[in-house]
């Protein structure tokens, strides 16, 4: 589905909140929104692998990797894991490689940063807990939208109809 969330703001202006500026698109979905699944980790993706193994159908997963420059969390292995099991998106406040590769990839995937150094592949780190990052509290079961213009969260699913 597309979102337009310059749109979604002026509708619902007074009930979202607005991401900072501070993440790029990576994937080839350049809108996508759902439900909210929270990580957080650092430079570590094991729990973010054994996540999108699960079905995604309707959710963005959202990343706390606490701003990591030095080490990719997203991959293509994990971009493509993600859409075969229907993942919306990604939104990841850490870094992505294999760029080239997740462009073409259905999923969307905003980020930090590219580098070509991986992330080890240890189960450290939580999931569905609050995060913070980009100047908001990120919940489980938020709901995300997100295309080139930006990202915004609402505690409700918004009509864009």
């Amino acid at each position: 589905m597309e979102y337009n969330t310059s749109e979604l703001c002026n509708l619902y202006a007074d009930s979202v909140d607005v991401l900072e500026p501070m993440l790029s698109n990576y994937g080839g979905r350049s809108s996508f929104g759902g439900i909210v699944v929270t990580i957080k980790c650092f430079e570590s993706n094991g729990i973010i692998s054994e996540t999108v193994e699960q079905d995604g159908t309707g959710k963005v997963l959202v990343i706390d990797g606490g701003g990591s420059t030095r080490r990719a969390l997203i991959d293509s292995y994990i971009a493509d894991t993600a859409a075969k099991h229907n993942w919306e998106g990604i939104i990841c406040y850490g870094s992505v490689r294999d760029v080239d590769l997740l462009e073409d990839i259905e999923l969307g995937i905003q980020a930090m940063v590219s580098i070509p150094v991986g992330a080890d592949d240890s189960n450290v780190g939580e999931a569905d807990l609050a995060i913070n990052f980009a100047g908001v509290t990120i919940l489980p079961d938020d709901h995300i939208y997100a295309d080139n213009t930006g990202i915004i969260l609402s505690p409700d699913p918004l009509d864009i109809d």
